[in-house]
């Protein structure tokens, strides 16, 4: 009987383990040619648009409130350029660029080109064009990915707290694409 107990134990211990070990491990996802490595608290969901090429959303600590994470790329020569989109993001929210605190900055990790880009302030959510939602508080946070293979537009929407607190995890999984 102590040796079905021991072995039992024995066999409960190792299932833990190998289940912690595949908890623990990196989770990647392919957008264009850049392969990225999802932060681990984010969660990865169905896109309803096959324009979205992956999306994830991001929980705060008490799982109140949720910041969104899409992914775009449309493939060589579509999708606008740089500039363009940077300025359409700026366009998604409520008032002049002073006022959301506009700011972008180009920088070269590795051999790639990113842009990243900032607003905070009233975002008003809906499809181009459509009806629009504004939400008071919120917060941008993007990247241009450039390729010849069409830029990596990226893109984190939500309240402006948790935004900014996810922001190391959104920069670090970009560069892990591009390094």
């Amino acid at each position: 009987m102590n040796k079905l107990i021991c072995l039992l134990t024995a066999t409960l211990a190792l299932s833990f383990a190998g289940t912690a070990t595949a908890a623990d491990a990196v989770t990647t996802f392919k957008v264009s040619e850049f392969t990225f490595k999802q932060p681990a608290k984010w969660e990865r969901i169905e896109s309803a648009s096959p324009m979205r090429k992956a999306q994830f959303k991001v929980n705060d600590a008490d799982k109140k409130n949720s910041a969104e994470v899409v992914f775009f790329h449309f493939g060589p020569s579509n999708g606008g350029g740089v500039q363009a989109n940077v300025e359409r993001w700026y366009g998604q929210f409520e008032g002049p660029r002073e006022k959301i605190g506009a700011k972008s900055e180009e920088t070269t990790i590795g051999k790639r080109k990113v842009t990243f880009v900032r607003a905070e302030g009233t975002y008003l959510s809906g499809m181009p064009g459509g009806a629009r939602t504004p939400q008071p508080g919120s917060a941008l946070l993007g990247a241009i990915v450039e390729s010849a293979e069409g830029n990596v537009f990226v893109k984190m929407t939500g309240p402006a707290a948790l935004v900014k607190s996810a922001e190391d995890d959104f920069k670090k999984m970009i560069e892990s694409a591009v390094k």
